[in-house]
């Protein structure tokens, strides 16, 4: 029997250029519309396997890629030895679950081995675990949201405090958009609905810019559960430090005479001022080191250390006093080398 030619996109109802959310969106329409759950007709199952089919294929990059290279010149290329396949590979006849045996033809060598491609979305995540006939309760999407904090912050560690607007499965029919064969009344059918959840996180010491912090079950809610919130994590700028990796750095202004003569400073650290000694001839751009002043290390034990740095700043607005020093101090070394000078 000759196995007919399916257009995924025709049954999808979508453009050959659709992108993923427009096939999802298309897709979750389809399948509440024709789930066997809901549509009591003959041809619901054989409907919904239908929709299942050609999302699975729109929905996944490389089989897409596949659907879309042979299109209705399929047969051809699908018989053994005969013209090129995607990727330079013969296909192989494999087990394709409840498909079509179109799929089977082109998708053998995919179907049930190879993971979903990147983005996709399990049937079973969409419409509450109802895959092959056997239902089960689906977990809520997860969620991620951004959350900005101080160096303090991520220094000491911190808790915030959250309201999120989520969308979540209907908690009356939990996601089927019915009940008893009736739309929902809760969500006037669309099978889900906007709430808010409010969620308290620790956030560690010794958090990045850029890292997620994952608070298991504090995601959509879903018939199986809850999903999971990925914070990603944003630390603001500070007025004097600037981190580097687990270490901190500081710059800090001296004058000539205390370069020359060492001086005591205040630096500012996160734990509070710490005074540090500057000894005699110091040159501008020494730096200087704090061990176990700079971050927590977020994997490990310890923390990194603070660099201090000095540079030599002038008065702007000499008195003719200084000036006289400054003159009878150049004269006093005029005669020197200059391997006399301090390095830094």
């Amino acid at each position: 029997m000759a196995v007919e030619f399916k257009d995924y996109y025709r049954i999808l109802g979508v453009d050959r250029s659709a992108d993923d959310k427009t096939i999802k969106s298309a897709f979750r329409k389809l399948a509440r519309k024709h789930h066997p759950d809901v549509a009591k007709t003959k041809d619901a199952g054989a409907r919904f396997r239908e929709i299942s089919e050609a999302y699975e294929v729109l929905s996944d990059p490389e089989k897409r890629r596949r659907y879309d290279t042979l299109g209705p010149d399929w047969q051809r290329y699908a018989q053994p030895g005969a013209g090129p396949q995607p990727g330079g590979t013969r296909v192989e006849y494999g087990d394709a679950g409840d498909f079509s045996d179109f799929f089977r033809t082109i998708f053998g060598d995919l179907g049930g081995r190879e993971p979903a491609g990147r983005g996709t979305v399990d049937l079973e995540d969409l419409l509450g675990g109802f895959r092959r006939g056997a239902p089960r309760a689906s977990r809520g999407q997860d969620v991620q949201t951004n959350v900005t904090i101080s160096l303090e912050e991520a220094f000491s560690g911190t808790r915030k405090a959250f309201e999120l607007e989520i969308e979540e499965s209907c908690p009356t029919c939990h996601g089927a958009g019915n009940v008893g064969g009736k739309p929902c009344a809760t969500c006037h059918g669309t099978g889900w609905q906007r709430g808010r959840h409010e969620v308290d996180v620790r956030i560690p010491a010794g958090v990045r810019s850029g890292q997620k912090v994952r608070v298991s079950g504090e995601g959509a809610g879903g018939a199986g559960g809850r999903g999971d919130l990925y914070l990603v994590v944003t630390v603001a700028p500070h007025p004097q430090l600037e981190r580097k990796g687990d270490d901190l750095t500081v710059t800090l202004p001296i004058t000539a005479p205390e370069a020359a003569l060492g001086t005591s400073l205040e630096v500012p650290t996160l734990r509070g001022k710490v005074s540090m000694k500057i000894p005699p001839a110091t040159s501008s751009g020494r730096t200087f080191r704090l061990p176990g002043y700079g971050m927590p290390r977020l994997k490990g034990s310890g923390s990194g250390d603070q660099l201090v740095t000095v540079r030599i700043v002038m008065p702007s607005d000499l008195t003719p006093e200084e000036k006289a020093l400054y003159e009878r101090l150049k004269a006093l070394r005029s005669e020197s080398p200059r391997s006399g000078y301090a390095q830094g």
